[in-house]
């Protein structure tokens, strides 16, 4: 339980899905939420006793059926895997997190709809305009965009992503606007920044500078999609080859319908 609790304090926000043998077990709180979500029998572990504490589980080879089911309900998971045969240790085994998995950054097949984009959205405002980074993790889709309050706002109802990032320091404008549409979370003021931004991308994209990709001029914009980059690498995904491009969203190239006009006329 000092290596459960250990680990946890490192992923505070997520889910820990702790490998023990055959089983994922979840404790705590993390063991209630999963229960509820999953349908599965909430235990004790140390029934009784002054340690007692709130136990659920599967067994590991469920972790296709499960995982989508908690993704889907908004849920960050963490996955912590054994790292090493319990057959050649006499001590504790080494565990560590592999795999961060929030609903914006899930491969599975079971937690996308085919028919749509599963958007992983940043969003960065000033106090005369704000920038916008939106990207599909399985296509590799990476749009960019700047502007206005009010047409940020039109964009994420456009392409209703499944989460938004944002800096931590514009924490209560993000909950006011946001928190009743989008599962959202916070990341520290300093990656929200043109020149962090900037070199972010051109190490990814491995390029000079961003002239070839229309988004040169952009500030907010740029530190964006810095972020977004930044925090596919905090979740445990460092190798992105199929993100190839990052593209512009220009309002001029669109004839723009606001959200009541698109409702009303049932266009989705």
């Amino acid at each position: 339980m000092r290596q459960y609790n250990k680990v946890k304090a490192e992923h505070p926000d997520a889910i820990l899905l702790f490998r023990v043998g055959d089983f994922y077990e979840t404790f705590g709180d993390d063991a209630v939420t999963v229960s509820r979500l999953l349908g599965i029998t909430l235990t004790k572990r140390g029934a009784g006793s002054a340690s007692e504490i709130p136990l659920a589980g599967f067994p590991y080879h469920s972790l296709d059926t499960y995982l989508p089911r908690l993704v889907t309900a908004g849920q960050r998971i963490a996955i912590c895997e054994q790292l090493e045969d319990p057959k050649l240790t006499k001590n504790i085994v080494d565990r560590g997190v592999t795999e961060l998995i929030t609903p914006g950054t899930t491969f599975s097949d079971k937690a996308l709809d085919h028919n749509s984009n599963n958007y992983l959205a940043s969003v960065y405002f000033t106090r005369m305009r704000a920038g916008l980074a939106l990207l599909d993790l399985s296509t590799g889709s990476f749009l960019c965009t700047e502007g206005s309050e009010s047409y940020i706002d039109h964009i994420l109802e456009t392409y209703q992503p499944s989460e938004i990032v944002y800096s931590k320091s514009q924490h209560q404008l993000i909950e006011d606007k946001f928190r009743e549409q989008y599962y959202t979370f916070q990341l520290e003021d300093y990656l929200f920044s043109r020149s962090f931004g900037y070199d972010k991308l051109k190490e990814h994209f491995r390029t000079h500078n961003l002239k070839g990709f229309g988004i040169e001029d952009f500030e907010e914009g740029i530190a964006a999609a810095g972020a977004v980059i930044h925090y596919l690498e905090l979740n445990k995904h460092s190798r992105l080859p199929h993100i190839t491009r990052i593209s512009r969203i220009d309002r001029d190239s669109f004839v723009w319908l606001d959200r009541f006009t698109i409702r009303n006329l049932e266009l989705t």
